[in-house]
């Protein structure tokens, strides 16, 4: 798949995710007011921050498709990490606003008005969001796409805070309105749960941690003829865009035309056999047999 058919696909999804997680959000916030329940608004909080991560995933998707030029020569695919930084930060204040408000609850307590409608109205919601996990995980995965991967979890958190209201609604219609309150504080938990999870993952990518294990990498190269050893490898860059460096050991009798193929042949081997290998540098140094 070229670079544009994958951001057409990525950016169709993201479009298509934005519609309904704002139609979610709209109808939790609207109705969790109507009924009252801190643990639904804070649940249509929660959703409508998914919608702004949509939206920061279609800006950064746009700018990572452009090719490399002059002043990024390794091109603007680090922008998908970054728009992903940046939907974590949003995670991380949204679940400082709803805990706010659940401590602000706390003296002056409200009882939602709990009908048979809440259930529904929830149900609707749970239904949509695993459908929306499960293709948005599907398609990040054959796209290696990070503003996939990471809304994918952003949203997959909305099913657990989702369920979460579902048992707090049951428990505020048997009587125990404080569960509302704590259901808001939980729901904020695990909102930071999933901003903190997304940068991790994101700061690998930006602080260059390895991404293929050194003896992958290693039995690929000896499996070349006349290749001696290799020693010094480096990979960083993400699952579809692969950077490795190494250092080659070849005889040291070897002409540099010789060892200049060896290098390329090094080369089209790791790019054959270790997807998304997108480029490789090899540093030959001369070997005396033993």
């Amino acid at each position: 798949m070229t670079e544009q058919a994958r951001y057409y696909a990525i950016r169709n999804v993201l479009l298509g995710i934005l519609i309904l997680n704002w139609g979610v959000a709209l109808t939790k916030l609207l109705y969790g007011r109507f009924i009252g329940s801190a643990s639904m608004v804070a649940d249509g909080f929660h959703s409508l921050s998914d919608g702004a991560s949509n939206i920061i995933g279609l800006i950064a998707i746009s700018i990572s498709v452009r090719p490399a030029d002059v002043n990024h020569p390794y091109g603007h695919k680090k922008f998908e990490s970054f728009a992903s930084i940046a939907i974590a930060l949003l995670l991380f204040i949204v679940s400082i606003d709803i805990l706010r408000g659940a401590v602000g609850r706390l003296g002056k307590p409200v009882v939602p008005e709990v009908t048979i409608s809440s259930f529904i109205v929830m149900a609707i919601v749970l239904l949509v969001n695993i459908i929306v996990v499960r293709f948005e995980t599907r398609i990040g995965r054959r796209l290696h796409s990070d503003i996939l991967t990471s809304d994918a979890l952003h949203t997959m958190s909305d099913i657990f805070v989702s369920i979460s209201v579902v048992i707090t609604l049951v428990a505020v219609r048997l009587g125990a309105v404080w569960l509302d309150v704590v259901a808001a504080m939980v729901i904020a938990g695990l909102i930071l749960k999933s901003g903190v999870e997304i940068l991790l993952r994101s700061s690998d990518v930006l602080c260059d941690r390895i991404i293929v294990d050194p003896s992958v990498i290693t039995d690929v190269v000896l499996s070349i003829p006349e290749v001696k050893g290799c020693h010094k490898i480096r990979t960083r860059g993400r699952k579809d865009d692969i950077h490795i460096d190494l250092h080659l050991l070849v005889a040291d009798n070897m002409d540099v035309q010789n060892a200049h193929e060896i290098a390329n042949q090094v080369e089209i081997a790791l790019k054959k056999n270790i997807p998304g290998v997108s480029d490789v540098v090899v540093h030959v140094e001369p070997v005396t047999d033993i």
